[in-house]
């Protein structure tokens, strides 16, 4: 039986997904007045964030290329990108498959505490597998709702 947990990851990131779907390159990289960030680099943040929470907070390997931290982590911006930016499609990979990598990881961990409970920026406290992945999808809202305000200012 599939959780109501993976459910819900799936039916955001596909929504996540086809908010971006048919936009260009170009498009995704454009930070409009008002903004810090581009939606590609959301996207590489929901990607980051969702590797931290459930790959490394229930230690398990991440699997993502380390420089992708540097580019993407909280606090980061595009203007201070260098060249191994990846590209909308290279990002889209990884997020459409990420989530059948955490059910397949986590599916059977949904009860275990954390090694040590771990504070998110906005001050919750995450002590189980299920709560990290329930915090994901709120973060991951978040940035959905940031993807479609940059895409109305364009």
């Amino acid at each position: 039986m599939v959780n109501y947990l993976f459910k819900q990851l799936r039916f955001v990131r596909g929504n996540t997904i086809k908010q971006v779907t048919g936009m260009s390159e170009e498009e995704t990289r454009t930070v409009p007045r008002g903004f810090n960030n581009n939606i590609l680099w959301n996207l590489g943040h929901i990607l980051l964030v969702h590797e931290k929470f459930s790959f490394a907070l229930t230690n398990e390997k991440m699997e993502l290329p380390k420089h992708l931290a540097e580019l993407f982590a909280p606090g980061t911006k595009p203007e201070n990108w260098g060249t191994q930016v990846p590209s909308l499609d290279g990002i889209f990979l990884l997020l459409s498959k990420q989530i059948d990598r955490i059910e397949q990881t986590l599916e059977h961990r949904l009860e275990e505490d954390l090694e040590k409970p771990f504070v998110t920026s906005a001050g919750l406290e995450l002590s189980t597998v299920k709560e990290c992945l329930s915090f994901c999808l709120y973060h991951e809202g978040m940035h959905f709702a940031t993807i479609k305000a940059i895409k109305q200012q364009m």
